[in-house]
C-alpha cells in the first residue's frame, strides 16, 4: 500500500467516524457539523483517488471551519443543549486526535513526495485537516470552559469568549 492508497483509507475512516457521531448527535447542532466534516473526508478521499488513478482535480477552498462558526453562533443554546449529552466530549477528544494525526502524516507525505502535483495534494489536505482540527479545539474549550472558569471580578481579566 502506497501512500496514497493508504491516505484514501484513513480519509474513509474518518468519514465512517463522523457520519456516526451524527448519528450519535441527531438531536442537536452536533449533527450538521459532523455531517460537514464527514462530507469534507468523502471529498478527500475522492480526491485522493483521483491522484492514485491520474484523473485531474482541483484543489478548491473548502467553507466547512465558516460553516461550523454558524452553527455555534447561540452558544447558550448549544451549551444547554450539550450538557444533556453524555460522554461527547471524549469523542471530540479522540476526534481532534485524528485530525493532530491526520496533519501529522499529511506533513510527512508532503516531504516525501517527489511529484509536484502530489505535493500540492497533500499540502492542500494538511490545510483541510488542521481547520478540522481548529473545529474540534473550539468546541472541546466551549464544552470545559463553563466547568473551568470562574465568572468574578476578583479574579483578573480573563481572555475573551
Amino acid at each position: 500500500m502506497n501512500t496514497v492508497e493508504f491516505a484514501i483509507k484513513m480519509e474513509l475512516d474518518g468519514e465512517k467516524y463522523y457520519r456516526e457521531q451524527a448519528e450519535h448527535n441527531k438531536d442537536n447542532p452536533l449533527n450538521a457539523v459532523f455531517l460537514l466534516l464527514a462530507d469534507d473526508e468523502k471529498d478527500h478521499a475522492a480526491l485522493l483517488k483521483n491522484e492514485l488513478e491520474k484523473i485531474s482535480y482541483e484543489l478548491a477552498d473548502n467553507q466547512t471551519l465558516a460553516n461550523t462558526d454558524n452553527v455555534f453562533k447561540d452558544r447558550g443554546v448549544f451549551k444547554n443543549e450539550f450538557e444533556k449529552i453524555p460522554n461527547q466530549l471524549d469523542a471530540y477528544r479522540m476526534a481532534l486526535q485524528m485530525e493532530k494525526d491526520s496533519i501529522e502524516l499529511y506533513q510527512k507525505f508532503f516531504k516525501e513526495a517527489s511529484e509536484e502535483q502530489t505535493k500540492q495534494l497533500f499540502g492542500y489536505l494538511v490545510k483541510q485537516e488542521e481547520n478540522h482540527f481548529k473545529i474540534f479545539d473550539n468546541l472541546i474549550t466551549l464544552v470545559e470552559r463553563p466547568e473551568q472558569w470562574v465568572e468574578a471580578a476578583e479574579f483578573g481579566i480573563r481572555e475573551k469568549y
